[in-house]
């Protein structure tokens, strides 16, 4: 498997792993994504920028994330322990459904902790929903401290907020 940045050619591709990756979260209850999130746009976006990074095994895509420094303006009320604004933030973290439990996401994770090594940054800031039980316990075992909770989509569960200082 390899790590690299997404391509505007990877786009179908990374939305196929996506509407994977959702359909498995809705056979497990969890709806924090649906056809309007990720949708394609944004994702071509995040490409645009240069801030995609996809998950590849034999010429598939099986995984995929958006690493920045761009945060909901929510996040202001968030009490971070890294005050310097030296940190990245996570955005969209998905894996192919057939491909849940095989450490993609961890590996994915831990490429955007090398990246914060990197740049010499200190810190990752990311939010998951708080109706999705398994990526909250994802980012607990990797280290990740939970440090409050923000509202995003209005009728949704809370989604909360968690930073690791990178060493």
């Amino acid at each position: 498997m390899i790590i690299r940045k997404g391509q505007k050619s990877d786009l179908s591709k990374i939305m196929d792993m996506y509407s994977s990756c959702i359909k498995g979260m809705l056979n497990n209850g969890i709806d924090q994504w649906d056809k309007s999130y990720p949708n394609e746009k944004i994702i071509a976006s995040d490409i645009a920028s240069k801030t995609y990074y996809i998950a590849e095994n034999k010429g598939n895509i099986i995984g995929g994330i958006n690493i920045d420094q761009k945060q909901d303006k929510s996040y202001l009320n968030i009490n971070w322990e890294d005050q310097s604004k030296s940190y990245l933030v996570v955005h969209r973290l998905a894996v192919k459904e057939e491909f849940w439990n095989k450490k993609i996401g961890k590996m994915l994770m831990l490429f955007a902790e090398q990246l914060v090594q990197e740049r010499r940054l200190r810190s990752i800031r990311l939010d998951t929903y708080s109706g999705n039980p398994k990526a909250m316990k994802f980012y607990r075992k990797l280290g990740y401290k939970e440090l409050g909770e923000i509202d995003l989509k209005p009728n949704k569960n809370k989604y909360h907020c968690f930073e690791k200082i990178i060493k």
